[in-house]
């Protein structure tokens, strides 16, 4: 599905993939690229889930039109985990603080 609005292709996409356990997201990238003529960089998958007994597997893909679409309109996270941004490393102190505050708040 072509969504103008957002400047991205949107699908469902089924994978079938015998002998094999899963398929992981950058072959699903790389084999959208070749298929819809773009860069695997514009492709960001997620929600693979895999059928029970294996062999099949389902997927969710956007294909962007540029990369400044897919950074404003993607989530932080998705962009981290395909290499367009860095994940901010907190301090094990202060992760352990943060966690006593939160305990307080919540009441715990």
């Amino acid at each position: 599905m072509s969504n103008r609005l957002l400047c991205r292709k949107q699908m469902v996409v089924y994978v079938f993939h015998p002998n094999k356990g899963s398929v992981s997201k950058t072959e699903i990238r790389e084999k959208l690229a070749k298929l819809y003529k773009t860069s695997p960089d514009l492709i960001f998958c997620f929600g693979i889930r895999t059928q029970f007994g294996g062999g099949k597997s389902s997927a969710f893909a956007l294909i962007y039109d540029t990369l400044d679409f897919a950074k404003k309109c993607e989530p932080k996270y998705r962009l981290i985990s395909n290499g367009f941004g860095e994940r901010q490393k907190s301090g094990r102190k202060q992760r352990k603080e943060r966690k006593i505050r939160l305990k307080i708040v919540r009441g715990t």
